[in-house]
């Protein structure tokens, strides 16, 4: 039996023309890199670059209870939202189980526009249609209507500035305005997923290309490059950000996941898993979860996902995420573990690398944070 074609984006011939390496990335083909991913990584944290996030998943919802259905829909208090800004958010289970992190940006008084990660955008976009039968509120798939693009590092502010008249300086992070780029329409937000200041940029995908083209002339004299899927794990790693199949899944809430702050008991109404997650709240203040931590390699060994933590010749966790960190320069990891090895500092922990206990230090989250 044939499984379905991948997805393309509107910038995969442009990638092809530039040597990239494509990876089957949830049904899309994607740019996994474009030359050497440690290069591309410290551009970013020194320079610039640019990624194609054309699979991301956008849907739209308008209405007059637009947001009514998304405070009922989501953990957050999505209603206090100021038009022109963003927020993060989650949408979980009945259960309290995580389906996706989300942005959500209010574009207008009853408009807003939900970004959701490329494997969860289906999941995300029935999960809305289904919780939204009893208000007056539109959820659409627009899946198809954007094309998104990213400059991230700290030249790109100056990059950006050059091929638009948006008010960039004014911008605030987790903002959103509408502006223009290249002289195509666009909504330039001020978010990433990098720990760098940069932007994302939503734009039709007919224009994509002129776009990338843009910014990449705009970009060469300061050393922008093209940037693929691996450098935005490594960099998102350095950062502490969390990957949804990886510090989040449908088996953790956001309490488990030391993300509970994103859970807002005081807004108005009921929620889809407000009870749930009021258990795991209270549970969680006198039974502490595992806790995600930094673990920084001793060794050059690398951690994968899956590999158990341990210490006193037990296991006390497991890896989420592992990679070598070329900020670093030696490898890194997030892992959830038991409580008490959970502080910095921890003597005695290790990860299990094929049957051998390797000596890591723990470490606060994140790894890396830029300089403002």
């Amino acid at each position: 039996m044939s499984s379905s074609p991948l997805r393309l984006t509107a910038l995969d011939a442009l990638h092809r023309s530039l040597g990239a390496t494509m990876t089957d990335f949830a049904g899309w083909d994607m740019p996994l890199r474009y030359a050497s991913e440690r290069d591309e990584h410290l551009a970013v944290r020194t320079k610039a670059g640019l990624f194609d996030l054309s699979h991301m998943g956008e849907i739209t919802v308008t209405g007059p209870e637009a947001a009514a259905l998304l405070d009922h829909a989501l953990v957050g208090n999505i209603g206090s939202v100021a038009v022109g800004r963003a927020r993060y958010t989650m949408i979980c289970r009945a259960d309290g189980g995580i389906l996706d992190d989300l942005i959500v940006y209010r574009l207008a008084e009853t408009e807003y526009l939900v970004v959701a990660n490329a494997g969860n955008a289906q999941v995300v976009l029935d999960a809305l249609l289904e919780r939204s039968d009893s208000f007056d509120a539109l959820v659409r798939d627009d899946r198809d209507a954007y094309a998104l693009i990213a400059v991230q590092g700290p030249e790109s502010s100056g990059i950006l500035a050059a091929l638009t008249d948006a008010d960039l300086d004014g911008l605030k992070y987790y903002a959103g305005l509408p502006g223009t780029v290249a002289g195509v329409p666009a909504l330039i937000a001020r978010t990433g997923y990098t720990g760098e200041d940069g932007f994302e940029l939503f734009v039709a995908p007919g224009d994509a290309e002129k776009v990338w083209q843009a910014l990449t002339e705009a970009g060469a004299p300061v050393g922008l490059v093209p940037c693929g899927l691996s450098c935005r794990d490594t960099l998102r790693l350095e950062a502490g950000m969390p990957l949804y199949g990886h510090e989040l899944t449908t088996s953790l809430t956001p309490f488990d996941a030391g993300l509970g702050r994103v859970v807002k008991f005081e807004k108005a109404g009921d929620f889809v898993g407000r009870a749930a997650l009021r258990e795991a709240a209270e549970r969680a203040s006198y039974e502490p979860p595992r806790v995600l931590v930094g673990l920084v390699a001793e060794g050059r060994r690398v951690p994968r996902a899956g590999y158990a933590v341990v210490a006193g010749g037990r296991v006390i966790g497991e890896v989420t995420s592992g990679a070598p960190s070329p900020t670093l320069g030696k490898p890194i990891a997030m892992a959830y573990v038991d409580a008490p090895h959970s502080a910095p500092g921890s003597a005695g922990v290790g990860v299990d690398i094929r049957g051998s206990h390797e000596p890591y230090e723990v470490v606060a989250l994140p790894f890396y944070k830029r300089r403002k």
